[in-house]
């Protein structure tokens, strides 16, 4: 469905412009807010069909992007002197026709039912595949011996398909939920463990808050996974010939005839008491995979650094330029413009990087400024960056910028993994400046740290920080914390993330201003960014 862009442009104009700055803020340049305004008015346009990686949509959001950063002065930085790196990607469709899940016991079996019930993942692997095995609930496939944890204790996986739950324990610390919540990492548990199949289950909890049918509706996306030299997927265990995520709703057949039903399961999850246990009978899983080569590009801009001493030396500012693109309808609308996620984050990026632009004393590090694609998906423009970045120094910090939830006017921002590393000073001092807030993340059971594309440089051992917008509202009839919690309720991944929502433009102005002083506090300290002593990702990740 067409909207009225322009008018909606209009009003956002007119709202950025009106109002006095709150008491003890510093005050907001209308320019700046106009700015952002019309950035995201561009890229959350329907004429850029939800910018999914390796579209036409996409491809002309980077193309503005590239086009902001040359007005700006910006040095090109990506690959050959342009400002583009190419992101080699394979691009993979599940395929409904041979899809199957069914379990057999006592004699009977019960077949569940394609996108009611369940979907096979992709498979970057093979493009037919199917496994018939005994079935073991391993809990939420997590092994940390530190905390005195283990969810395997107790069941042999080897030639088995392993059904776990998302997340982690709640007693862990938040840093350690945030890890062991990755599904590569649980994936990667099992696969080493022996079992030839895996299936995902959902909770209750978990899908009154996303649900299984919302979400389902658009098994026709694609996935994606980074593509080697050779063509092969990168990250994926071959070994799990098969996998798939299934409904809590179907937890009750699953569950029949076991040692506890669908209800104990559900109910020691919530209070952490989940134990492992072999499943009677046995599941045969099949899928069915269509995988072709695709590209995107990450856009790539620097400003030099003035030392001689540290200009080689890198402060990455990022955001995601890619959405989910088309899929199902809701309300007769399939595009997703994704204009919170990600059109804003990528408009504050720009902005962050005109302020530092203009400037007349460069910093003492060079700055990166880079939109990547893919996040969508897997964070894989990131990673692809991190792992092979287009400039010669090092990479010293990440500042990145993600689906910032700017709808009320705001005060604070939600620095996500400041406990992590020294960073915390620079942001502190910043938002000190500013007369801003830095709340905590209100919900720490989300475990956005490694949901995001900062993740993807953390695990190449460089601290890094999410920024994010805050919860705390300046006009007391608003309750920050529920506006957002009812975008991610409402409008998360959906049609309705566009340009008719209300953003307050001051308030992204001042987010990317934190940015920006932030970004420049790590450049000018003579001391590199480090980990914390102690700290979990740096004594994993660090190099």
């Amino acid at each position: 469905m067409r909207r009225t862009v322009p008018a909606l442009f209009l009003a956002c104009l007119l709202a950025a412009c009106g109002g006095d700055a709150p008491r003890g803020l510093a005050p907001v340049a209308p320019d700046s807010a106009d700015r952002i305004a019309a950035h995201v008015q561009f890229l959350a346009d329907d004429l850029l069909e939800g910018r999914a990686a390796g579209s036409r949509g996409f491809d002309l959001a980077a193309l503005y992007v590239a086009s902001r950063f040359r007005a700006l002065g910006l040095e090109p930085a990506g690959e050959d002197g342009g400002w583009y790196q190419t992101v080699p990607m394979l691009i993979g469709n599940r395929l409904p026709d041979g899809a199957r899940l069914a379990i057999e016991r006592d004699g009977r079996r019960h077949e569940f039912a394609f996108q009611q019930d369940f979907l096979p993942g992709v498979d970057f692997d093979r493009a037919e595949a199917g496994v018939t095995a005994p079935l073991v609930f391993v809990g939420q496939a997590v092994h940390a011996p530190e905390f005195e944890h283990d969810d395997f204790a107790g069941v042999e996986l080897a030639g088995k398909i392993a059904v776990y739950l998302h997340g982690a324990p709640a007693r862990f610390p938040d840093t350690a939920r945030a890890f062991h919540s990755s599904a590569r990492e649980k994936a990667r548990a099992v696969a080493e463990r022996g079992a030839v199949g895996a299936i995902l289950l959902g909770d209750p909890e978990r899908e009154a808050r996303s649900p299984w049918a919302r979400n389902a509706r658009n098994w026709v996306l694609p996935a994606m996974r980074l593509r080697d030299a050779d063509g092969r997927a990168v990250d994926t265990f071959p070994q799990l010939q098969v996998t798939a995520a299934l409904a809590a709703a179907a937890a009750e057949t699953l569950f029949a005839g076991a040692p506890q039903s669908a209800e104990e399961v559900f109910g020691r999850l919530q209070a952490g008491e989940l134990s492992a246990f072999d499943l009677p009978g046995t599941a045969t899983l099949a899928s069915r995979s269509h995988v072709q080569p695709v590209e995107s590009r990450n856009v790539v801009a620097r400003l030099p650094g003035a030392d001689p001493a540290l200009a080689d030396e890198h402060v990455v500012f990022s955001a995601h330029l890619d959405h989910v693109g088309l899929g199902a309808p809701v309300d007769g609308d399939r595009i997703y413009n994704g204009a919170l996620d990600n059109a804003l984050g990528t408009a504050i990026l720009l902005e962050a990087a005109e302020l530092l632009a203009r400037e007349r004393a460069r910093p003492k590090r060079s700055l990166l400024f880079v939109a990547v694609t893919a996040e969508e998906k897997g964070l894989l423009g990131a990673e692809h960056f991190a792992r092979y970045p287009t400039v010669a120094g090092p990479l010293v910090a990440n500042l990145n910028i993600d689906m910032p939830v700017i709808l009320f006017p705001q005060d604070d921002a939600i620095p996500i993994g400041i406990e992590h590393s020294s960073l915390r000073a620079h942001v502190e001092a910043a938002a000190a400046e500013l007369g801003m807030t830095l709340s905590a993340d209100p919900m720490p059971e989300e475990v956005v740290f490694i949901r995001s594309d900062q993740y993807a440089f953390v695990r190449q051992g460089i601290p890094a920080l999410y920024l994010d917008g805050g919860i705390r509202s300046t006009d007391p009839a608003i309750d920050g914390a529920a506006v957002v919690a009812e975008f991610l309720r409402r409008h998360y991944h959906q049609p309705s993330d566009d340009l008719s929502l209300p953003i307050h433009w001051p308030s992204a102005a001042r987010l990317a201003r934190l940015a920006a002083s932030t970004g420049r506090r790590i450049a000018d300290d003579p001391q590199r960014p480090r980990w914390n002593e102690g700290d979990f990702f740096g004594e994993r990740f660090a190099r």
